[in-house]
């Protein structure tokens, strides 16, 4: 392999595609109470969860240029010197900026991608990048994947409340309490990089349909694209495994072009921002060139 992959915790991938895909991921952070963890080593998503549902402080930060520097250094000492930097959006994460320096300061050629996404919309763009990577690609034709596949793909999210987002700046604050004035479940979409929302239902129930249908016509639309085999789906959730499950066998049934369907937990850095309940559906394009296969 002469060129890799690199991306943030934020991408929420499953378990056992890092090492399958050759992903090297550098952590965010989270702060529980002002003690800071590094997200998918020290801390997980249900102690999140539990503190949030305390009302404890959650906070989170992104990782420092160094870090980047070091996982970069470290590619450079297997003989790699062609990265690409895949992460979560600028307009939601100062992680960018970090990537930016370490790049500017190291031999490597590092090519940093803006997913404008994050979550498994930008895990999915990550994977295919560097199975891209594993058959041979050049860097060029990695990176072009990855942007591709970020661009093309789309987020719907259902959450029990907006106030998570709106304490860390992701949503406006009318957003919010209109939303809890009314009851709303609101549902919420990854639009120009930002989290935006998108619907107002009454009810939980009512959400969830609707997220489950939004899920499907989103599939239709991506896998009539151009140079698409199909889409890849990821049901995302904080704290809600049996709605997740549910959710993830309904679209099975309803998705005939679905290539996969998995089922994955929002990591710790996510969670916080959206808190417990969350549910999510990620839908991405399965690229037909054979150097795009996941």
């Amino acid at each position: 392999m002469t060129v890799a992959v690199v991306t943030d915790s934020s991408a929420c991938l499953p378990p056992g595609r890092v090492v399958r895909g050759r992903v090297f991921v550098v952590p965010l952070h989270v702060a529980i109470d002002g003690t800071s963890y590094d997200e998918g080593v020290d801390v997980t998503p249900t102690q999140v969860a539990a503190a949030l549902r305390d009302h404890r402080q959650v906070t989170t930060s992104r990782p420092s240029p160094g870090a980047f520097l070091q996982a970069y250094e470290n590619l450079l000492e297997r003989g790699i010197d062609e990265i690409v930097s895949v992460h979560l959006s600028a307009k939601s994460s100062a992680t960018i900026s970090s990537v930016e320096i370490a790049g500017q300061s190291c031999a490597a050629n590092v090519r940093v991608v803006d997913s404008g996404s994050m979550g498994m919309a930008m895990g999915f763009a990550v994977l295919a990048a560097a199975n891209a990577a594993q058959e041979g690609a050049s860097a060029d034709e990695v990176e072009q994947i990855a942007r591709a596949v970020a661009d093309r793909s789309r987020s719907f999210l259902y959450v029990d409340t907006l106030e998570h987002l709106r304490r860390g700046g992701r949503i406006g604050r009318a957003s919010s309490v209109l939303g809890s004035a009314l009851a709303i479940k609101p549902l919420l979409t990854i639009q120009d990089g930002a989290i935006e929302l998108l619907e107002k239902v009454r009810t939980s129930g009512k959400a969830l349909t609707r997220l489950r249908a939004l899920a499907v016509e989103a599939a239709a639309e991506i896998g009539d694209e151009p140079d698409t085999d199909g889409v890849d789906i990821a049901v995302q959730h904080l704290d809600a495994q049996e709605r997740a499950e549910a959710l993830a066998e309904q679209l099975a049934a309803d998705v005939s072009n679905a290539r996969q369907i998995v089922l994955v937990e929002l990591g710790a850095a996510l969670g916080a921002h959206v808190g417990p309940g969350m549910l999510a559906v990620a839908v991405a394009p399965r690229l037909a060139r054979g150097l795009a296969r996941g």
